[in-house]
């Protein structure tokens, strides 16, 4: 007798009578195989090439979607993890009320909280709750050895680390922003939490295709200087896709809304706390003090004739009226093609070398070293040249993008042994160090950024013991390095 065959169950998304319906993790995004454009989507998707796409960032938004319509999943790579941390890690109030704060916000947002704040602490506590593989993204590899000492001692337990010539990752790994992007369609749903550190960096031309290239449904983002909507605004650029299909899935964002960004990719701001919230019990008191010098004469002669050939141009082409806030950009635009935008360009730097390495200011360092000649120190200025004159003149170790990491590595730890004294550097020691014995820092020149004069600040607001921390900013007289200091609002 002839065996009677039972018809198989046609899927409800396709006519096909074996192919059941999936969706999978490709190249930063998410697709679904085997589900006809006739089916009601959710928003995030768009009918490309065939098939539902939608980025990587939206995967949970659609994964409840996913759940309701039976669409098997295979999206996720992660692990669910079973870590303890080992030692003392007791966090304090304002660690639980932002770690409480960002779980309530269903693991999706940032904190902000002051350098020495103890931002890592906070990390350390979110992996322990959310118990998945995570991945620690941080802007700089000395950031990464950081991250990878205190990740390893804190759980004892192998920890990946993927830069460079070493990609190894494991259900705990920690990366650079520049690492991560080259590799964000390989790492892209490995992990279900992403910490950003020093998120603040996230929202550049590159770097932020890494969080709309991941799948991972929790994130958190953690920096003592948030972006704002007065920050610069950096250009934008669409993400390295592979496909046509997948380059029209990111066609949406805004390129110069930082905080828009950062609030799509990562979540709002669900916690924050100011600096002098928490000085005298978790950061060092301090005080500021700015001291004002003059040019001298051939000094001020050379500035104000460069200065006017600069600003003649300026209001001669009325830049301002015509391009708004972005009528540098436009000068410097120009430059390339334009003789008399060259010459203002050229004058530009010329009046900025002049107050940027004015005599005065030495002068006044010279006093301050003699001042604080027992308290460690650390001297910014606004460029490399500046600063190797003064590590020249008074024999002390600089520290620039020049500097070699073995070379870096043995300044940094002959500074917190108190070998060094004082360590003259330009904008590399911004942010990512932990020098706790610094209390004395002297600014010599920057920008006009609040989040550069913050993160300064920060280098020296590490307690230790009651000692007060100083922060100098020395600025030139009657001259645009006031009007710049005068633009922060700190």
């Amino acid at each position: 007798m002839k065996e009677k065959k039972i018809p198989k169950k046609k899927s409800p998304f396709t006519g096909e009578k074996k192919e059941i319906p999936r969706a999978r993790f490709d190249g930063g995004t998410i697709v679904l195989d085997n589900v006809e454009q006739s089916i009601d989507t959710p928003h995030p998707f768009r009918w490309l090439q065939g098939k539902w796409r939608c980025r990587a960032v939206d995967y949970r938004l659609i994964r409840p979607w996913l759940d309701e319509q039976n669409i098997r999943n295979q999206v996720p790579r992660w692990q669910t993890l079973s870590l303890r941390l080992q030692g003392n890690w007791e966090p304090h109030i304002y660690q639980t009320e932002a770690l409480n704060a960002w779980i309530t916000a269903n693991c999706w947002g940032s904190v902000v909280l002051p350098t020495g704040a103890g931002k890592t602490v906070l990390a350390l506590h979110a992996i322990v709750q959310t118990q998945v593989s995570t991945l620690v993204v941080v802007p700089t590899i000395d950031l990464l050895h950081q991250w990878y000492a205190r990740l390893e001692n804190a759980f004892n337990t192998t920890v990946g680390a993927w830069y460079s010539l070493e990609k190894q990752a494991l259900p705990i790994t920690v990366t650079t922003y520049p690492s991560a992007w080259a590799n964000a369609e390989a790492l892209g749903n490995l992990f279900k939490l992403v910490i950003f550190d020093e998120i603040h960096h996230l929202p550049a031309p590159s770097w932020h295709e890494i969080a709309l290239m991941c799948a991972a449904p929790f994130r958190l983002g953690l920096t003592a200087t948030y972006p704002t909507q007065d920050n610069f605004r950096s250009p934008y650029a669409k993400p390295k896709a592979s496909t046509n299909a997948q380059v029209q899935l990111f066609d949406k964002l805004d390129p110069y809304d930082q905080v828009g960004l950062l609030n799509e990719l990562v979540g709002s701001v669900v916690y924050r706390k100011h600096i002098d919230d928490l000085t005298g019990e978790q950061l060092a008191e301090y005080r500021t003090q700015r001291i004002r010098v003059d040019l001298y004469e051939d000094e001020k002669r050379d500035y104000y004739t460069a200065y006017e050939t600069y600003m003649g141009y300026v209001r001669d082409s009325r830049l301002r009226e015509s391009h708004g806030s972005m009528w540098w950009h436009e000068l410097t635009r120009r430059s390339a093609f334009q003789a008399e935008a060259r010459r203002a360009k050229v004058a530009e730097l010329k009046w900025k070398e002049i107050i940027y390495q004015a005599q005065g200011k030495l002068d006044i360092l010279d006093q301050l070293l003699s001042e604080h000649h027992h308290q460690a120190m650390l001297i910014f200025t606004a460029h490399n040249r500046f600063a190797y004159r003064i590590a020249r003149q008074h024999l002390i170790p600089v520290i620039t993008h020049q500097t070699k990491a073995a070379e870096r590595k043995a300044i940094l730890d002959n500074f917190r042994a108190g070998i060094y004294r004082v360590i003259v550097t330009t904008k590399v020691l911004n942010e990512g160090i932990d020098v706790p014995i610094a209390k004395v820092a002297v600014i010599l020149g920057g920008s006009a950024s609040d989040r550069e004069y913050v993160q300064r600040l920060g280098r020296v607001l590490r307690k230790q013991g009651n000692v007060e921390a100083i922060l100098y900013e020395v600025i030139v007289r009657n001259t645009a390095d006031e009007r710049i200091a005068e633009r922060r609002r700190i």
